[in-house]
């Protein structure tokens, strides 16, 4: 380990101590459950969003055994709204192979936790570091714009070997000291997430600042190079909210385990008005909401509700059934929203068209 090595760790863990963030509520353990669910949470949500679930999500599974006995739609439900909906679903999977291979124990290394459904190489390096004092390196987002404006590292990140060989080069930089790896690790994301950040980094407040490459050549924004873009996509659905007069029960069903909103329920989805129409008794009035546009990480959803009122016990001819305890179920945010606007003049028997508030940067 060269000497460089040597003062960037020092300098990180003194800096963490001292400066770093000690008041989250997923810190001050050695839980691997806690880490690992809050470093689920944390993936592609901002910190903000994860303190208001975080200890909803323990009340109710306060260990990994309460969560692998769990109903899957008990899970998704306590998720909802929290986004990308696949970690819900890996995050039941995986505690469910952790009650049945490891005696509901989380495996101590960082190789072995890789192995779990949802733990990618650099959350397993995470747990590893915080439960166990593992000597393994993370690399996320923030690690990355780290680590590349640090050491000067101008390889395009979407490319393979040089993704590989960064994670060579953080490997190198770890403190030699178990002991010291949960304040080194914890002082990488604390750096990415105050001062390192995207825009407008606070180089002055910066640990390592003296020996930074970036600084030196006085373009930290332009690290880290990745040009590789996700292709966005859209699409257009017409969500059918089909009620009862005078009854809170809503038509809802229950989404497929792959595409958009797997394994949610949800409003029934048509690609066009005249599909939704068509699934609707004979003469039965609908009501046309304000369309909104939705954000996925991948395309935009354009969303046309719209509102019919049903007699009696008809039913909609469209896989789903009548759900009047839908708050308490796994939904998408935009249709938990849109219910909820709603909830009071559906049950009046007359659906004004509200707009419910689009969501943005977020699976929902």
């Amino acid at each position: 380990m060269s000497g460089a090595s040597v003062r960037f760790a020092t300098r990180l863990v003194r800096w963490q101590r001292q400066h770093g963030r000690h008041g989250l509520p997923w810190q001050g353990t050695r839980d691997p459950y806690r880490v690992w669910l809050s470093e689920i949470m944390l993936q592609q949500t901002q910190v903000a969003t994860v303190r208001d679930y975080y200890p909803r999500f323990l009340a109710r599974f306060p260990d990994v055994a309460a969560l692998a006995a769990a109903p899957a739609d008990d899970v998704m439900a306590l998720w909802s709204g929290l986004g990308y909906y696949s970690r819900a679903r890996h995050l039941h999977r995986c505690a469910q192979e952790v009650v049945a291979h490891f005696g509901g124990q989380f495996p101590r290394q960082a190789e072995t936790l890789q192995t779990l459904p949802g733990i990618g190489r650099s959350t397993a390096a995470a747990i590893a570091a915080f439960c166990f004092g593992e000597r393994a390196a993370i690399l996320d987002g923030n690690v990355k714009r780290v680590l590349t404006r640090h050491l000067g590292v101008a390889d395009d990140l979407a490319v393979a070997a040089h993704e590989k060989a960064l994670w060579q080069r953080a490997d190198a930089l770890l403190p030699t000291s178990p002991a010291d790896m949960p304040a080194y690790t914890q002082a990488l994301m604390d750096l990415g997430a105050t001062v390192c950040t995207a825009r407008q980094p606070r180089c002055g407040a910066c640990p390592v600042a003296a020996d930074c490459v970036a600084r030196r050549e006085g373009t930290p924004e332009r690290y880290p190079v990745k040009t590789r873009k996700l292709k966005r996509g859209q699409q257009t659905l017409w969500l059918l909210h089909a009620h009862q007069t005078g009854q809170t029960a809503v038509w809802l069903h229950k989404r497929p385990a792959r595409g958009i909103w797997a394994g949610l329920y949800a409003l029934p989805a048509f690609d066009t008005r005249s599909a939704l129409l068509a699934a609707l008794p004979a003469g039965v009035s609908v009501t046309d909401h304000a369309p909104f546009i939705h954000v996925l990480t991948h395309k935009d959803l354009h969303l046309h509700p719209v509102s019919a009122r049903l007699p009696g016990h008809a039913a909609p001819a469209t896989p789903g059934a009548w759900h009047a305890d839908w708050a308490a179920l796994g939904l998408p945010a935009p249709v938990r929203r849109f219910l909820e606007s709603n909830a009071s003049t559906a049950h009046a028997g007359d659906a004004a068209p509200l707009l419910p508030s689009p969501a943005s940067n977020q699976e929902p």
